[in-house]
């Protein structure tokens, strides 16, 4: 495999070197790079996308691909930022993240307080294998996790949105795995408990 001596990265097309390809690409001010990343992490972001969906009631206003969409519109102007791919879709997921929340919040203000949108994230947080999650109560929950135990906040931000093992986590967080994966079961015994 042939590496680029400026960048660093493989040329190859597929796989992780495109993504850091492209992103590399838009900080030197080339925006055509923009097209090829959108072919290159929208399946996983679709896949992201349908994980949040996953187990949703027909007819939910709002769709793994428009979620894709709204993620995409917010990301695409603030790219130069973004280090690498595992960076991309940590910031992919907290915007998918603030997206979902918004979109609960503002059902529930039309609705006024009745009908909570919710969302099947990780059979973990759900009482029962099937059974969705509040979004909103997520988020609320989440943002209070942060206060208490900023890591354990981290931690399950990036596992339940950014879609990122406990591998991935710990390099994003400069920690072991085994500290990960402690914080992930501690995190995600809270959140059952507040969800509950």
């Amino acid at each position: 495999m042939t590496i680029d001596p400026e960048t660093g990265i493989a040329p190859e097309f597929g796989g992780h070197s495109a993504v850091d390809a492209c992103l590399v690409e838009l900080k030197k001010g080339d925006t055509s790079a923009l097209e090829r990343l959108l072919e290159h992490v929208y399946p996983e972001l679709r896949q992201l996308a349908g994980a949040i969906f996953s187990d949703q009631r027909r007819g939910h206003t709002l769709q793994p691909t428009a979620l894709v969409h709204e993620a995409w519109l917010k990301l695409a102007g603030n790219l130069r930022s973004i280090e690498d791919r595992r960076h991309f879709f940590v910031v992919a997921g907290m915007a998918m993240r603030q997206i979902v929340a918004d979109h609960a919040r503002g059902k529930l203000a039309q609705k006024r307080g009745g009908g909570n949108s919710r969302v099947t994230l990780d059979v973990s947080l759900a009482r029962r294998e099937g059974e969705a999650v509040d979004m909103v109560a997520l988020d609320d929950c989440l943002e209070r996790l942060t206060t208490l135990n900023e890591r354990h906040g981290r931690v399950a931000e990036l596992r339940l949105f950014s879609g990122l093992s406990i591998d991935e986590t710990a390099e994003e967080l400069g920690v072991s795995p085994r500290s990960v994966d402690s914080d992930w079961a501690m995190a995600k015994a809270w959140l059952r408990s507040q969800l509950a």
